[in-house]
């Protein structure tokens, strides 16, 4: 589980060094080129066309090291980017990535899946849209159309088998707006999005949720990707497997859409354990003729210690408005393990050496959080 978190911080860094995970030594060119010949059939990285710079960069770091970040197949890898561009109604890039899904195992059934599950979350028009692009790749490669249906509930039977669903995912249930509507509301998500949309074959539950997340991540929908966090776990998928999900849609989606779901993850993730964050105030008066050296060395330390330490939850310095040399510094770390840890970092020691003549008095205040594990937004 400590691997899945050292992804998650790295990224938060924005460095793609760390969360590409190259395999048995490979070369990233070789390792896109292999992926690009499996995908499309055809040659990677030729230098040719009007824009060959560009397509070097976006191949080698999409199949050369994307591609090889987290424990998932290309079947899943596909399927992902298919929903990314689907939602995104990038569609000249949904056709290429469709025949590259089927090329990969992909069956038409599971493919028109992923289309379906769109639909509750950026409408019908869009979904259509997506899928009118996928059955021309269905043409092109000779599926007859319609494909097999894939539902398996009846206008008797939906609402009971989209509130057995719901409760497995969401045992608390999603709360709605208030008012009248807001039944109407809950019973549209019982009985469509769980009971029609959730219930359909071809694809599982857990692949469901798990495709319903990256949806959500390229939406930003903040609020949603706490609670399917939850549904993803309920599912059966792991967080190293959400947090792969994510890296996956990042070249398409782009960093921040991207680092804001991993950030979710990683508050998600160490909820269970606030039990055990040490939670401290430290209470510094620093010589005011020092004072903004004593901040340069502070900002270089906290913003090395929450890029980089996962177990560091926050730091977070103020100073008092009139008295700008009163410091007092909100420390919250996972564990006491994690504060050693912490204690012996170079970034730390940088900091506790350069700042020693300037520190007049520290106070150190362990504190106990009347709400634990309240996230700080």
């Amino acid at each position: 589980m400590k691997k899945v978190i050292g992804i998650i911080v790295f990224a938060l860094a924005a460095s793609l060094s760390a969360i590409a995970q190259t395999t048995d030594n490979m070369d990233r060119i070789e390792v896109c080129k292999q992926n690009y010949r499996t995908l499309f059939g055809g040659e990677a990285l030729t230098g040719q066309g009007t824009d060959p710079e560009m397509m070097d960069i976006l191949q080698k770091f999409i199949f050369g090291e994307v591609f090889q970040t987290g424990e998932l197949t290309l079947k899943q890898r596909e399927m992902i980017t298919c929903i990314t561009l689907a939602t995104m109604q990038t569609l000249p890039q949904l056709k290429a990535h469709a025949g590259a899904a089927l090329n990969v195992g992909v069956t038409p059934e599971e493919l028109r899946e992923v289309i379906y599950l769109t639909a509750p979350f950026i409408g019908f028009p869009k979904m259509l849209n997506a899928l009118a692009t996928v059955n021309e790749v269905f043409k092109e490669r000779g599926i007859s159309l319609p494909l097999e249906k894939q539902g398996t509930v009846t206008e008797k039977t939906r609402h009971e088998t989209g509130k057995a669903i719901q409760d497995k995912l969401y045992p608390g249930g999603i709360a709605c707006m208030p008012g009248d509507m807001g039944k109407n509301v809950e019973q549209f998500l019982t009985d469509y999005f769980f009971g029609e949309i959730y219930s359909r074959g071809a694809l599982d539950l857990p692949t469901r949720e798990l495709l319903g997340y990256c949806v959500l991540t390229t939406l930003e929908a903040e609020s949603q990707l706490h609670s399917h966090y939850h549904g993803n776990i309920s599912a059966g998928n792991s967080p190293e497997t959400l947090t792969a999900a994510v890296i996956q849609c990042l070249p398409y989606i782009g960093f921040p859409a991207a680092i804001k779901a991993l950030r979710i993850i990683k508050q998600e993730y160490i909820k269970p354990i606030a039990a055990e964050n040490l939670v401290r105030l430290s209470k510094i008066t620093i010589a005011p003729s020092q004072l903004y050296s004593y901040n340069t060395f502070l900002k270089e330390e906290i913003e090395a210690s929450m890029q980089l330490e996962p177990g560091v939850l926050t730091l977070y310095a103020t100073a008092e408005k009139n008295a700008p040399h009163k410091v007092t510094i909100l420390e919250i770390y996972a564990d006491r393990a994690a504060y050693e840890s912490h204690l012996k970092t170079p970034h730390f020691q940088k900091y506790k050496q350069g700042t020693l003549t300037m520190v007049k008095e520290l106070e150190l205040v362990d504190v106990k959080p009347l709400i634990p594990g309240l996230r700080i937004k």
